[in-house]
């Protein structure tokens, strides 16, 4: 897989999870068949100022995003928007930010591993 489309760094978590993602996942081909037959209800809760709860919702390939929580999510992630950032603009990997406890997960954790497909 190339190098994956980052989002501007002023992006507000909402534009994000519910038209960027969508879009840049619907535009490429590639991560779209390697996504394949996933199905998750994934939850963003973005903590800090201008930060929000966000739910993605990915079904053959297509992802639909939400301003909310959804009542029973197949995986939940749990970050505070500085890290959230670093994470978009490439500065920090998933693993670091997991293993220094700047991110959290809870839910499928082999639904965590396909994360990367969903987000780049």
């Amino acid at each position: 897989m190339g190098e994956r489309a980052r989002p501007p760094d002023d992006i507000s978590p909402l534009e994000f999870f519910t038209v960027w993602l969508p879009a840049s996942v619907a535009e490429d081909h590639e991560r779209r068949e390697r996504l394949g037959d996933t199905a998750a209800l994934l939850v963003f809760d973005l903590h800090g100022e201008q930060g929000g709860t966000f739910t993605v919702q990915v079904a053959s390939g297509v992802l639909i995003g939400s301003e909310g929580r959804a009542a029973e999510p197949d995986l939940e992630v749990r970050v505070d928007l500085e890290t959230w950032r670093a994470l978009n603009r490439g500065e920090i990997a998933a693993p670091t930010a997991l293993l220094s406890r700047r991110l959290q997960i809870s839910g499928k954790l082999m639904l965590a591993l396909k994360l990367h497909l969903i987000l780049g």
